[in-house]
């Protein structure tokens, strides 16, 4: 039952053209050596893999779900021919890094930008994501390092505190808090708030400082993330917590920031994966964030 390649490879090409005669110019190769590879191939499976209607083709369900494994497979062949064009071009070296939202917005391109002048002929890739897949794409070999709000959580990463942002009220300028600080939980009481779904380390961390203060505090709008809070408050949707990483982000934006008791800062971390040694430019990227970050 086993497939080989040049199987596989016909199959994908009947799929993509919709014919047998489309494959054969797809493949340089004639329309009879295609059939008969067809139609071995849906022997060796057992099953059929096209209805032949009035002279054409149409694919069955079983194939249009081995079409969706093999595209899988052709993606990470395409990845695997891309990084091996990558390493030739970039000799000195290739650095993949991801973000948290709130991180990502602005401490990183920071970095990125100061990284480039002195290393030109580096390669580096960028994204920002949520944890889970910042942390898969961590465990897969797919980034080298990452910036995070939250702790690494899996006994294959390696960990290390590289700073600390306070937390602030944003609110419109204004706003009856616009003056008072520092800001407690009972202030923001009588305010619709911009606040984290309960379950994100957002939402738990200012749960548990409205319960320490006893305090309900009135959400009228849940987000994903602090960059949407900001957002939301720069458009007078409500007043809001938010890291001072994320908030220092919106330059220009029209909110003004107010400190806020007894809310403990928030930590950012580094993430690598535990059993590999930090490359030297993954080091070398690592002090321009540090240096970054003292300035932010």
């Amino acid at each position: 039952m086993k497939l080989n390649l040049r199987q596989i490879e016909v199959f994908r090409a009947v799929m993509i053209t919709g014919s047998i005669r489309g494959a054969s110019e797809l493949l340089f190769v004639s329309q009879p050596a295609v059939s008969r590879l067809l139609s071995h191939m849906e022997q060796r499976i057992g099953f059929a893999l096209f209805e032949r209607i009035r002279g054409r083709l149409y694919a069955t369900l079983e194939a249009r779900k081995l079409f969706h494994e093999v595209e899988a497979v052709y993606a990470g062949v395409q990845r695997v021919n891309d990084m091996a064009r990558d390493l030739f071009e970039h000799q000195e070296g290739i650095l993949n890094l991801v973000a948290s939202p709130s991180l990502g917005q602005m401490l990183i391109p920071a970095a990125i930008a100061q990284y480039r002048q002195a290393h030109p002929q580096v390669k580096l890739s960028f994204h920002h994501l949520t944890q889970a897949p910042l942390t898969e794409r961590l465990l897969k070999r797919q980034a080298d390092l990452a910036l995070t709000i939250l702790p690494a959580g899996h006994p294959n990463l390696e960990q290390e505190e590289i700073g600390a942002a306070r937390m602030v009220l944003i609110c419109p300028p204004g706003h009856p808090l616009a003056g008072r600080e520092p800001v407690g939980a009972e202030a923001l009481a009588p305010y619709p708030l911009v606040a984290y779904e309960r379950g994100s380390a957002f939402g738990q961390k200012l749960q548990a400082w409205f319960d320490a203060q006893s305090v309900a505090a009135r959400p009228v709008i849940e987000v994903g993330s602090p960059q949407n809070t900001c957002a939301l408050v720069q458009a007078g949707a409500g007043v809001a917590l938010v890291d001072e990483f994320s908030a220092r982000s919106w330059p220009g934006a029209g909110f003004v920031m107010r400190p806020v008791r007894d809310l403990a800062p928030l930590t950012a971390y580094l993430l690598r994966l535990r059993e590999e040694p930090a490359s030297h430019l993954m080091q070398s990227f690592i002090e321009t964030l540090r240096r970054v970050m003292r300035r932010a």
